[in-house]
């Protein structure tokens, strides 16, 4: 082969390559360090003289992703070999103001998983999804499978989000609570001491807090992960949560029943005034815990920028 014969292999090549869809996309977006604070909502079962206790905390957050290397081989028999691709990730969450034992901030939440990208398939009809597998040391294990929205151009609109519970039982009627009163003492939740900057507005919507976190900021544009362990329609998905014995319970249960999580992850990219470009994580998640006759949604907000 001459030497122009092979400049030009070699250039086709490279622009082959360059043509090629990215297989770690839009997830690669994610690796780095991200660094941030956030809200926490959850009702937690009360063994004692009523079902319920509302946990509120502010929090601080770290969460880390690393890329996979190479194909991930899943081998098929309804249709021919698919590769999946993914990155690890490590979520650390601590409460903002409340100190453990060992007189650091407390810790609330840890989670080792996985996202994956999964190429569109036949057998099941899909197209191209995302995936997240997460393990909770409660004793929850959860895939949820969804998809990356169109690129917007600019911030995300953050609809609201409830931590009314509801009938489990069709038609799932809502059921109010007084513990949701801030200005209503209780025993039955967070003492005021320990979340100084909750507001009521907070605790009627969590997603306020996102609102806040991208106010004045000039989001130039925003990649949308939607993802659930349920079916989203479209497109079909698979899905689910697993749960330890005593989640699930037995006569009278469940204990606490990690039954669904649905979540929205916004990767959005902000122009300073100067030129310089930074990017900023927002999510938000509710999970479903069941108990007592009632679905009780435990929401977590933040806001994260990667460092």
């Amino acid at each position: 082969m001459n030497i122009l014969a092979e400049f030009q292999l070699t250039s086709v090549s490279g622009r082959i390559a360059q043509l090629a869809p990215d297989p770690f996309s839009p997830i690669d977006q994610l690796v780095g360090t991200w660094k941030g604070r956030g809200f926490n909502q959850i009702w937690r079962p009360f063994h004692g003289t009523q079902d319920r206790f509302l946990e509120l905390n502010e929090t601080t957050e770290t969460l880390q992703f690393d890329l996979i290397p190479g194909d991930i081989p899943n081998r098929g028999l309804l249709q021919a070999d698919i590769n999946l691709h993914g990155i690890r990730y490590l979520q650390q969450v601590q409460d903002a103001h409340v100190l453990g034992p060992n007189g650091k901030l407390a810790g609330i939440h840890i989670e080792p998983g996985l996202w994956l990208t999964v190429p569109d398939t036949t057998n099941p009809q899909n197209p191209k999804t995302v995936a997240r597998l997460a393990n909770i040391p409660h004793g929850t294990s959860l895939v949820a499978q969804g998809s990356a929205l169109a690129v917007l151009n600019g911030a995300p609109n953050f609809a609201p989000a409830s931590i009314t519970p509801f009938t489990i039982a069709p038609p799932h009627t809502p059921i109010n609570f007084p513990e949701t009163n801030l200005g209503v003492p209780t025993q039955f939740r967070t003492p005021p001491a320990d979340i100084p900057n909750v507001t009521q507005a907070m605790v009627n919507n969590p997603n306020v807090v996102l609102a806040q976190g991208a106010a004045g900021k000039n989001i130039t544009s925003t990649t949308t992960l939607k993802i659930s362990t349920v079916p989203l329609n479209p497109p079909a998905t698979g899905g689910g949560t697993s749960n330890i014995a005593f989640l699930q319970g037995a006569a009278g249960g469940p204990n606490a029943l990690a039954a669904e999580m649905d979540a929205i992850f916004w990767i959005e990219t902000i122009k300073e005034p100067n030129g310089a470009i930074r990017q900023q994580l927002q999510y938000s998640q509710t999970v479903l815990l069941n108990f007592n006759g009632l679905s009780w949604p435990h929401v977590s907000v933040a806001t994260l920028e990667k460092v």
